[in-house]
């Protein structure tokens, strides 16, 4: 689909807000709804009319236990605040805060993650949960911040964008990509940081961005300058010192779980870009699954060749 014919299909709009572009539909007349236009009902969310028209509809019995019970709040905007980023960051300031709490790196060598731990039968206990636990742990105050800024700024546009669900998916999708890269290009390098993840996020805003018809050269930009950040550190102390790929070792930033991130974050958002109608949920249910169990099929690879 071309931005064009994006741009020309209403039904990528808010039918009430034609200039806001969103991902969610109403559960009830499947009319596409932005965050303002929401309302929280047990079969997930409806517009205003639907919501009208169910409450019109009400006997005298339900509409008495309605008020009886806890009313349905139409969703405002303050409801369409980014949630699930606020509660991944506070999550990972709460690891943090442990990592300082607790002496003799504790917390790091239960979540941080090395390929050893992903290979059966190696030194290491088989321990796959530090795949998806490494987002949380940081190695200073400055890795776990400038991490946790830009999620905080990317998260603000994409999350209203995705709904809370989709971006939780992306963000862990993202992160488990960047570890299985880091296993497949540096296999027994330990790796902490949720700069896969965020990376992913990067991936996706590029690609959502790009169909649904905005500039995305900034953001292009932004990308390649931190993808070639590493690479440039490691050229300026290499030259008359030693050799590019131990520069590249000891600078301690993780290239393989940036371009894992950023390559699994850009085929999530391009399924939901291509699977946010109604007919196509399930499809997008499955696609999201199968990337998940290909990215864990993918770690059979270290086992055969690293062991």
């Amino acid at each position: 689909m071309t931005t064009d014919a994006f741009a020309r299909n209403s039904d990528n709009f808010c039918y009430r807000h034609p200039d806001r572009v969103s991902f969610v539909l109403c559960q009830r007349c499947l009319r596409t709804i932005c965050p303002e236009c929401q309302t929280q009902a047990a079969v997930g969310v409806i517009c205003p009319e639907c919501m009208r028209d169910q409450q019109k509809a009400q006997t005298t019995a339900q509409k008495k236990a309605e008020r009886r019970a806890r009313p349905v709040r139409a969703v405002t905007l303050s409801d369409a605040r980014p949630y699930a980023t606020y509660g991944i960051i506070l999550a990972t300031a709460v690891v943090y805060l442990l990592q300082l709490l607790i002496p003799g790196r504790f917390v790091e060598s239960w979540l941080a993650f090395n390929s050893l731990f992903v290979i059966p039968g190696s030194e290491a206990a088989f321990q796959p949960w530090r795949l998806i636990t490494v987002l949380f742990v940081h190695g200073s105050f400055w890795h776990i911040a400038l991490n946790m800024l830009a999620l905080w700024m990317i998260g603000r546009s994409l999350e209203p964008l995705l709904g809370h669900g989709r971006f939780v998916t992306l963000y862990l999708l993202s992160g488990l990509g960047g570890s299985v890269a880091v296993a497949l290009l540096a296999p027994g390098v330990w790796v902490v940081g949720a700069s896969g993840a965020i990376f992913g996020l990067f991936g996706a805003l590029l690609v959502i961005g790009r169909h649904i018809g905005a500039n995305i050269t900034s953001i292009a930009i932004i990308i390649a300058i931190n993808f070639a950040l590493p690479f440039v550190f490691a050229l300026a102390s290499s030259i008359g010192r030693g050799s590019f790929a131990d520069a590249l070792a000891s600078i301690q930033i993780s290239w393989q779980a940036h371009l894992g991130g950023f390559l699994v974050g850009a085929l999530v958002g391009f399924i939901f870009a291509r699977t946010r109608t109604a007919a196509r949920r399930t499809a997008q249910i499955w696609l999201l699954v199968g990337t998940g169990l290909v990215l864990l099929a993918l770690l059979v690879i270290p086992v055969v060749l690293y062991r």
